[in-house]
């Protein structure tokens, strides 16, 4: 396949590391984003330096807050400027929070949905002019089981801003399609080793009321919750799966791209239910005479 330009988002750790190295790898220019390169995540572009050097890969760390439109403007215009286009766009940037559902504060419930859902719309809104005008390219999301699999207490946060990421993808998929790009949803299942989600998670501000939940019935049911988490995890559970998916849909032909790639080795149910909701929703677009938005036009 050709080499691709790709913008991935959330590049310092986790899934999106493993993806910017394993893209990098399969021959393609990554332009890896993070924010404060400059300073807590300077290390990890250093990192991506050496290793681009060490293994003549081109993989390049751009400074990209998803919080900030700026900040996203100017790494969209930065990429361009280097690359020229645009090829594949991939919205990986989020963060977990842990905790009581009612511990958390209204403040901590919108951070959440701006680093997850109104972080894609920021990039899509600067990327995507440059897309459309190519009249071709490649969105994926980073979604999650949670928003059609198994559910555990104690991740409210999270997972609500990641159904709400899942439902705007679906639409920007039926918005983009007769402008010829396609969109992919990975949705990765629970990987209690390899990403640091819950070394990095936030925690309730409300003390209080965590306070209040330890001490009724609900004590120490955050370590049982992750002990019991963790054991649905088979052993030999590889992060590593979901970056691989991800550069396979990259290298597939246009239009041969599933709509939803499972990377879920709890095999938390998600895969079926999204595969009903994903057919009803189709078959919606169907009864109105609009099943051509189900398949990207090609338009070069």
């Amino acid at each position: 396949m050709p080499k691709k330009i790709i913008l991935i988002t959330g590049a310092s750790s986790g899934f999106g590391r493993l993806t910017a190295e394993a893209l990098a790898r399969a021959g393609h220019t990554v332009h890896a984003s993070m924010r404060d390169i400059a300073g807590r995540n300077g290390r990890n572009a250093t990192d991506m330096a050496e290793l681009s050097a060490r293994e003549g890969l081109d993989l390049r760390s751009v400074e990209l807050d998803v919080q900030s439109e700026p900040s996203t403007n100017a790494a969209v215009e930065k990429v361009i400027a280097e690359s020229g286009r645009i090829d594949v766009l991939i919205h990986n940037a989020g963060h977990m929070m842990f905790g009581p559902a009612e511990a958390f504060t209204p403040e901590q419930y919108a951070q959440q949905y701006d680093v997850n859902v109104l972080g894609t719309q920021r990039v899509n809104r600067a990327a995507l002019p440059h897309m459309r005008a190519a009249k071709q390219g490649l969105l994926i999301w980073v979604s999650s089981s949670s928003s059609a699999g198994g559910t555990p207490p104690y991740l409210a946060p999270y997972f609500a801003a990641k159904a709400g990421m899942d439902a705007l993808a679906i639409q920007y998929a039926r918005e983009l399609s007769r402008w010829g790009i396609e969109t992919t949803i990975i949705v990765p299942g629970a990987f209690t080793r390899g990403t640091n989600h819950f070394v990095h998670s936030g925690h309730p501000d409300d003390e209080q009321r965590v306070a209040e939940y330890e001490a009724g019935p609900y004590k120490n049911f955050a370590e049982e919750l992750q002990s019991r988490l963790a054991a649905t995890v088979p052993d030999d559970a590889d992060p590593e799966g979901v970056s691989r998916a991800i550069v396979d849909v990259v290298d597939m032909p246009f239009g041969e791209r599933p709509f939803r790639v499972h990377c879920d080795p709890a095999q938390d149910g998600a895969s079926v239910t999204f595969a009903v909701m994903d057919r009803v929703k189709a078959e919606m677009l169907h009864r109105i005479g609009l099943a051509d938005l189900l398949k990207p036009a090609k338009l070069i």
